[in-house]
């Protein structure tokens, strides 16, 4: 009996991957929302190295492949306009909640106690990403499901590939979550 055929990485794999990732961000973000509202300290090393993460890769990485690629592909079919629209308000949503997280601390850096909003920001962006990766799971499994066609997403995984030159990788996004997954406010060992 012949072995099955070796399916090749779609572009929604990849989206799924990195969903995935983020998902361990997203824990990382809820522990150190607990650690800051319970008034214990997280350094700002750290902090910023949560907001180079959501700027980084997922606003300069994962949304791009999102909204120029992927949606794009989708839409060119004429369905699941709707989900797109909402998705694409969401990342906007997301954007500006990283904005005030950056800038709560920045104003933390120059002396300003700013553990609140910075807490809070962090919150709000735990929120958003449960909400906003559930959907878009679901959204990917119906593109899949009914809408490209496995030739589209073997040119959108190339395309995702060689699309990021600059950004920071995937691989590096990993790296700084282990990092941060093995702080001692992080792993509990405060």
């Amino acid at each position: 009996m012949p072995p099955p055929p070796v399916r090749s990485v779609s572009g929604t794999d990849v989206l799924r991957s990195d969903h995935r990732q983020i998902r361990r961000l997203d824990r990382v973000i809820l522990r150190c929302c607990a650690c800051l509202e319970g008034g214990r300290d997280v350094p700002l090393s750290d902090l910023d190295r949560i907001a180079l993460v959501i700027s980084e890769f997922l606003d300069s990485v994962h949304y791009a492949r999102e909204e120029d690629s992927y949606f794009a592909c989708v839409a060119s079919y004429g369905g699941l306009n709707e989900e797109i629209r909402r998705f694409m308000i969401e990342h906007e949503f997301g954007r500006r909640v990283a904005r005030n997280i950056s800038r709560h601390l920045r104003e933390w850096r120059s002396g300003k106690d700013s553990r609140e909003p910075v807490a809070r920001f962090m919150r709000t962006y735990h929120v958003y990403l449960e909400d906003h990766l559930a959907k878009e799971d679901a959204f990917f499994d119906e593109a899949e499901r009914n809408v490209l066609a496995p030739e589209e997403e073997a040119e959108m995984h190339e395309q995702f590939r060689s699309a990021m030159a600059g950004a920071m990788t995937a691989e590096e996004m990993v790296r700084e979550i282990e990092f941060l997954e093995g702080r001692p406010w992080c792993a509990g060992r405060l």
